[in-house]
């Protein structure tokens, strides 16, 4: 149990914004094996932007509450994940070769893919979320946090890392992860969301596993063709694909229904 527990505090350190005892032990193996607490990261994330929502939804107006809802969890990730979307947007936006590809993607500069990218994606979610009822928005993003961080883990255990140089930030999570850690995996990232559903007792929301298995396989074709496998960018792109994906669904299929 204590090695869990150490793995878990391994991958807040890692994917989140959020101090950790500094008697944690580190290595590159630890970080690798607590990829498997990925969505439980989103479990935290998700649980303090509604600490946010509710704080805030009786004393500011909804859209100003949601939006500083979204800028809440972007500021506890560090904007791990939207910094890898939108290098996965310039990279693939200006790159025709795999190596001109990551050659972009590794530079720290934002080109007009990755600026448009950003401004679109947050735009869609910020406007699916201001449909929606506030009790419902909270329900979006405790179910979106953990689900679409299990997503990208997928991709880590389907599929193959493709840099070579040592210094990449997701270097450590190259390895791949066994069968049994996404299956832990997959237990913290769809809890929330089979529990959401039952609550509201709208099962048009299972539309959303075909709509997030649709983004999945685009997202990973995409990669598999140009570079032939991943990147930690990838990733993160992948982690928001899908959580916008969520977030599209719950306000297409939720937002006629109180």
């Amino acid at each position: 149990m204590r090695k869990q527990w150490q793995l878990l505090l391994t991958a807040i350190m890692f994917y989140t914004r959020l101090p950790v005892p500094v008697s944690t032990p580190y290595s590159p193996e630890m970080l690798n094996k607590a990829t498997r607490f990925l969505p439980l990261v989103g479990w935290i994330t998700g649980g303090i932007m509604i600490g946010v929502l509710y704080i805030l939804g009786e004393i500011a107006p909804p859209m100003v509450t949601i939006l500083l809802a979204i800028i809440t969890g972007v500021w506890v990730t560090g904007a791990f994940h939207e910094d890898g979307f939108a290098d996965m947007c310039d990279g693939f936006g200006g790159g025709w070769t795999k190596e001109k590809i990551l050659d972009i993607m590794k530079d720290s500069r934002i080109g007009t893919y990755g600026m448009l990218g950003l401004l679109l994606i947050m735009t869609l979610k910020f406007l699916s979320l201001r449909e929606l009822a506030l009790y419902k928005v909270m329900l979006a993003i405790i179910s979106a946090q953990p689900l679409s961080r299990f997503v990208a883990v997928t991709v880590v255990y389907t599929h193959s890392y493709v840099r070579e140089n040592e210094d990449s930030k997701a270097k450590p999570i190259a390895q791949g992860i066994s069968l049994r850690d996404l299956g832990i995996a997959a237990i913290s990232g769809c809890i929330p969301f089979i529990a959401v559903m039952i609550f509201l007792h709208n099962y048009t929301l299972l539309l959303t596993i075909p709509a997030l298995l649709l983004a999945r396989w685009y997202m990973v074709r995409l990669m598999q063709k140009w570079i032939g496998g991943y990147t930690g960018d990838c990733l993160g792109a992948v982690q928001q694909i899908s959580e916008t994906v969520i977030y599209l669904c719950f306000c297409i299929l939720t937002w006629k229904y109180i």
